[in-house]
């Protein structure tokens, strides 16, 4: 994955992202889309996994077949909001080693302020995905990012739901290095930093609350 910004364009993809666009939409349907669509986007995200041979035995005779090499996959949640993109990843790699970074984003500055940070080990060693659905100003993710590589981690992707262009040049700036998953780049920030269109707040959907 050599872009710095890449869109899933699958169709199932997005169509669940309209569904979930939509001001109707209840908590219960949010939340089954947004780890249906985490799914989908962990197989774009995992596709270059490196893989080796083993030998197994099939029903009919032995054979050499393909498996994930070495150590594999570490996730990364940006809280609250992250933890709907994780779960559907956990489902399809439930052997990913999990991290959590807990940042707000101060309402006047909106800078992020940090009150949590529990990462795995070995993360020099892994893949790491980053994961919060929206990518605003791109001041959490950057600093977030900040955090992975300062525990060790050189091989970073962040993936996102929904990217703002100020956000995917913030982290461009940041972290030329890390390329950016996302299901779709949308028009610019609102006066209070919130991507338009948008689907508003996605922890508050997520979890319904206000």
């Amino acid at each position: 994955m050599s872009a710095h910004l890449s869109i899933v364009t699958h169709p199932l993809v997005q169509h669940k992202l309209t569904i979930m666009r939509d001001k109707t939409t209840s908590t219960a349907k949010f939340r089954q889309l947004l780890r249906e669509i985490s799914m989908l986007l962990a197989y774009e995200v995992t596709r270059d996994l490196a893989l080796t041979e083993t030998t197994i035995e099939t029903p009919l005779c032995p054979m050499q077949a393909p498996r994930l090499e070495g150590r594999k996959l570490a996730l990364v949640s940006i809280l609250r909001a992250g933890n709907g993109l994780l779960d559907g990843i956990l489902e399809l790699v439930p052997a990913a080693r999990v991290g959590f970074v807990g940042l707000y984003r101060d309402e006047e500055t909106l800078q992020p302020v940090q009150y949590y940070n529990k990462l795995p080990s070995e993360l020099g060693e892994r893949l790491v995905i980053v994961v919060d659905p929206m990518l605003a100003t791109g001041n959490s993710s950057a600093a977030a990012v900040d955090l992975v590589k300062q525990a060790g981690g050189r091989r970073i992707i962040f993936l996102c739901l929904l990217a703002a262009p100020e956000g995917v040049a913030r982290m461009k700036e940041a972290h030329p290095d890390v390329p950016v998953v996302t299901a779709a780049l949308d028009e610019r920030l609102n006066d209070k930093g919130y991507i338009v269109p948008g689907l508003g707040d996605a922890g508050d959907r997520l979890y319904g609350t206000r």
